[in-house]
């Protein structure tokens, strides 16, 4: 027993002396260049401090002028060179990960700033003007002093505007623009905000009921700052922006496509790749894998159709879904129920599919209508984890001829749960990570999971009959298809109308969001890639996993090992697998457990 006791003690000691050895100095360089860098976003970018709840100037918005971008990127290239100062191969686990997606992350942001990304601020659907239009959803209203910080925002505002539209003016003089063929209509978008009393403005929002912390006696002086603001700052502001886009940007700006044809463009694609899919692959080979998939889903929607026994040709049973109206939602209401309802259906499914399970509760509400026309279907649209408003997922009702009820299965287990939602709440109660990781988003991993969760709906019974399963089909077509397109335009010399056929004749979404979602593909180059690749990695990741486990393979610990580390490269989420399919072995070998 004694002799027991020593060994017991010595691994205690051992267990001690790891759990508290001192980090390494390259641990300490690179948590000192962590903090370093995130003091100064926090400084550069006050609506990051308050996202993030963070000290900042509150009453602030961040500069966009050229000489500030050119300035934050000579910083992060000092920041670049300090961290490959660093032995990176002396680093292991969440030290390494963190290093290398802190790497990636700043030679992203150089790389943008290099190609003057910041001249094209705006997409087709949103931009700079959309999101300080949320300002209210986006800012905490606890007392007097957070009123007067949204009041000196909203005075900021027409700064921030004609900062933009410089570096606007400067793109379009050398071709480095959006195309001009996408952006009809765009006022539409702008001039709800323009209105003729303060309290019809969505900026009013707030003063119309104040806190308890905010004294009776502060509550009018509030209301007379911010109707002054919203009226001589605010609407200002938009009516400049309208005046620029209707005189001068979209008559003045390029009559060309593609990103090829913009100054540097097959460059400035590569770097779009690259950011979007965290892979190294070419336009050419992407579309390939496009070609393939495509290919691969059509023969399943085919079968479908066989199954229905419907009388004639694909086309026409795409035609028969954009037309029949059991097809579609009567009023934007029954539109919005049936995705609450799909929603909380999922969320009951949710325990058979994951053991982690987060703690943040989200809402179902309509696209805000100033930007609805041009918007895509659905969005999920997130919450600081601290926020006292929940998550949101977006559901588009305008048009809703355009809006099929056999579609939203897949769009609500996309943008909510087990979609963007749930790993997005699961990643910010995430603690222990620094903070440029934590606020982060990669794309190819979080719309890859996103469309992984549309997948998931089979084994939940979430697609209960042959049209919603088809719309599912239409989904993952719809990505794959993106593929192809994405490429096709940016790449390959495709004329608008080209793309447009090819999403309307191989998807059953309706011409309407054939037509938003291709104008969102020529506005920004790249992002639609990654929907898809990241979606085939998890696939992979998770046929290796059950081939190599066997009846090992538990699928809700896979599922949390996928969502465990939050948003990560796929390069890093397939070394984490690695892990975890090695992990796994050697339990089952300890316990015996054949595989």
């Amino acid at each position: 027993m004694y002799r027991l006791l020593l060994i017991l003690a010595a691994a205690l000691s051992l267990m001690a002396t790891s759990l508290f050895a001192e980090p390494s100095a390259d641990q300490l360089r690179l948590q000192a260049l962590f903090d370093k860098d995130w003091e100064f976003r926090l400084a550069e970018f006050p609506t990051l401090a308050t996202y993030t709840n963070s000290p900042g100037a509150h009453d602030k918005l961040e500069s966009v002028a050229e000489k500030d971008q050119l300035r934050r990127a000579d910083f992060w290239r000092g920041i670049l060179a300090e961290l490959h100062q660093i032995n990176a191969e002396s680093l292991t686990g969440e030290d390494k990960i963190n290093y290398l997606l802190f790497e990636r992350q700043l030679k992203s942001m150089v790389s943008n700033i290099e190609f003057r990304g910041y001249q094209i601020p705006i997409l087709v659907d949103e931009g700079f003007h959309t999101s300080f239009a949320r300002l209210a959803d986006t800012v905490p209203f606890n007392n007097a002093t957070d009123y007067e910080n949204y009041i000196s925002r909203m005075h900021a505002w027409p700064a921030l505007v004609e900062q933009n539209i410089t570096n606007m003016r400067a793109g379009m003089a050398r071709g480095f623009s959006q195309p001009r063929v996408i952006l009809q209509g765009y006022e539409d978008m702008l001039r709800p905000l323009l209105t003729e009393t303060a309290q019809d403005s969505r900026f009013w929002a707030p003063f119309e009921n104040f806190p308890a912390a905010v004294a009776e006696s502060d509550r009018e002086r509030l209301k007379a700052q911010g109707a002054e603001a919203i009226l001589s700052a605010v609407v200002p502001g938009y009516a400049e922006f309208l005046r620029f886009m209707s005189e001068e940007y979209i008559p003045g700006t390029r009559e060309t496509l593609g990103a090829y044809d913009m100054p540097d463009g097959a460059a400035y694609y590569d770097q779009q790749i690259r950011d979007y899919t965290t892979l190294d692959l070419s336009a050419d080979e992407i579309h390939q894998i496009g070609l393939k998939e495509v290919a691969r889903i059509r023969a399943e929607m085919e079968q479908i159709i066989k199954d229905v026994k419907f009388q004639g040709s694909f086309a026409d049973f795409l035609a028969f879904l954009r037309s029949d109206p059991q097809f579609y939602a009567q009023t934007p209401e029954q539109l919005l129920k049936e995705a609450a309802w799909i929603a909380k259906t999922m969320d009951g499914k949710l325990p058979s599919l994951f053991t982690v399970l987060p703690r943040q509760p989200y809402t179902v509400n309509p696209v805000p209508a100033n930007i609805a026309p041009k918007y895509t279907a659905g969005r999920y649209v997130s919450a600081p984890l601290d926020s006292t408003r929940p998550g949101q997922y977006w559901v588009n009702t305008y048009d809703l001829k355009s809006r099929p009820l056999y579609a939203l299965p897949a769009l609500s287990l996309h943008e909510a749960v087990p979609g963007h939602h749930l790993q997005g709440a699961l990643a910010a109660e995430h603690g222990e990570q620094p903070n440029f990781r934590k606020f982060d988003y990669i794309s190819a991993y979080g719309e890859g999971w996103g469309l992984y969760s549309e997948f998931l709906g089979i084994e939940a019974g979430m697609y209960p009959d042959p049209y919603s399963n088809f719309g599912r089909l239409t989904y993952e077509m719809w990505r794959a298809c993106r593929l192809v397109v994405d490429t096709g335009l940016h790449a390959k010399g495709w004329t608008r109308q080209q793309a447009l056929d090819y999403l309307a004749g191989n998807t059953a979404l309706s011409i309407h969001e054939v037509t938003t979602e291709t104008d969102r593909y020529i506005s920004w180059p790249g992002q639609a890639l990654s929907y898809k690749l990241g979606e085939l990695k998890i696939k992979a990741l998770r046929k290796q996993a059950e081939e190599q486990l066997g009846t090992n393979f538990d699928l809700r610990k896979f599922h949390d090992e996928i969502l465990r580390s939050g948003s990560v490269s796929l390069d890093i989420l397939d070394g984490l697998i690695q892990e975890y399919i090695q992990r796994e072995l050697k339990a089952a070998a300890k316990t015996g457990v054949p595989d």
